[in-house]
């Protein structure tokens, strides 16, 4: 009986459970092929640092191709921002504590920019955010024109990209050797899971609303809960949690809150969904597609200073492909082509699987020509699943 529930269930669900399916797939094929190198606390360390930066850029693309549009401007405004932040701290003699919000700012400008240009004068998003990719990197090579790359010595900047979150009760020696805080927090956060899922589930079945089977959904929570507790297990065994991953998380609970429980996200899907409808509805579109674009340069801008942080530098190519990279992870994690479909969940999700694919092929030795193909040939899959999908559903 349970598995021709689960049978059901992901057969229904297939669009919400495919990427961790893949995600699963592709850590169990890359611990094999590196005889476990892959699945080692350092390795996924290093992983969800470099993850970091997709990431956020991932979780505002999601939203700009939910409404319908695309932003191909943010990665080298990124990668610019990112310049700002260096230049602000070395040159200006800008404090951290100003010098992010400046750049935070700028990329809401940006983004609002980019928004105008979308919303009131009807450009195709296309062609408006290609105009800004192409002002971005002149401006890029015009701040770092005259040393190349910019040395960033502020320890507490550096420290965002690089640094750990401190432990608790070092003097205890259980579980010696690993991040007590880190252990401490995953636990929390696994129980805070628990009690949500069985909260919701219950008031789900209050309103008569459907739920999943009372074994497919104990198999769920077992699943999600013993994964959790190893990834956190392993992000214990070296250093514990990064800074890097505390701001990512604090992002995407900021912005799954927004989009799944506020108005303004209810808003932003109707757009997705309708544009014309959610106009006749009394949702003013332009104020929507505003938000949208001015949340994903605030996002370019963080992307910015997470990768600046991490290089302890601005460069030249800071930036290059990273809109694609986003667009990518975004796909993968679920989003739809056609708009109003898209959890930002699902793009961090997608970041994770994206990013597993080009550290496990670098871990085999992989050339750098056949690591484009594959990830290539991923996103066409993920395209592909998508259209799919909607189209079983009708």
């Amino acid at each position: 009986m349970i598995i021709a529930d689960l049978r059901k269930t992901l057969r229904h669900n297939i669009r919400d459970y495919g990427m961790y399916i893949a995600l699963f797939v592709i850590m169990a094929f890359f611990t094999v092929m590196t005889q476990g190198i892959f699945i080692s606390s350092r390795n996924i360390s290093n992983l969800m640092n470099q993850t970091g930066y997709i990431a956020v850029l991932a979780i505002g693309m999601t939203l700009v191709i939910v409404i319908r549009h695309i932003d191909l401007s943010v990665g080298f405004l990124a990668g610019f921002l990112g310049a700002v932040a260096a230049i602000a701290m070395t040159s200006w003699g800008l404090p951290v504590g100003i010098a992010i919000p400046l750049v935070l700012g700028l990329g809401v400008l940006a983004g609002l920019a980019t928004g105008l240009l979308v919303a009131k004068l009807g450009i195709p998003s296309f062609v408006a955010s290609l105009a800004g990719w192409l002002i971005y990197r002149g401006a890029l090579l015009m701040v770092t024109l005259k040393t190349g790359t910019i040395i960033i010595t502020d320890n507490v900047f550096n420290a965002i990209g690089n640094g750990y979150i401190p432990d608790i009760f070092p003097e205890i020696e259980i579980f010696d050797g690993m991040h007590k805080l880190t252990l401490l927090l995953g636990i929390i956060v696994n129980i805070w899971f628990l009690f949500r899922s069985v909260r919701d589930r219950k008031s789900k079945i209050a309103y008569d609303f459907e739920v999943l089977p009372k074994g497919v959904f104990i198999i769920k929570l077992v699943f999600i809960s013993v994964l959790l507790l190893l990834i956190t297990w392993n992000l214990a065994g070296y250093n514990g949690l990064s800074w890097t991953i505390v701001i990512v998380l604090f992002v995407v609970v900021l912005y799954d809150f927004i989009t799944q429980q506020t108005v303004l996200g209810r808003h932003i899907y109707a757009v997705g969904g309708n544009p014309e409808a959610a106009e006749l509805s009394g949702i003013s579109v332009k104020k929507i597609t505003l938000m949208v674009f001015g949340s994903m340069g605030m996002l370019a801008g963080l992307s910015g200073i997470l990768f600046a942080s991490r290089l302890q530098s601005a460069t030249t190519t800071a930036g290059t492909l990273f809109e694609l990279d986003a667009i990518a992870a975004a796909y993968i994690g679920g989003v739809s082509a056609a708009g109003g479909v898209g959890k930002v969940t699902g793009s961090l999700v997608g970041a994770i699987v994206y990013m597993s694919l080009t550290s496990g092929m670098n871990l085999m030795g992989t050339d750098i020509s056949s690591q484009y193909i594959v990830r290539g040939a991923v996103l066409a899959a993920a395209v592909i699943f998508d259209v799919y999908t909607r189209k079983a559903k009708r």
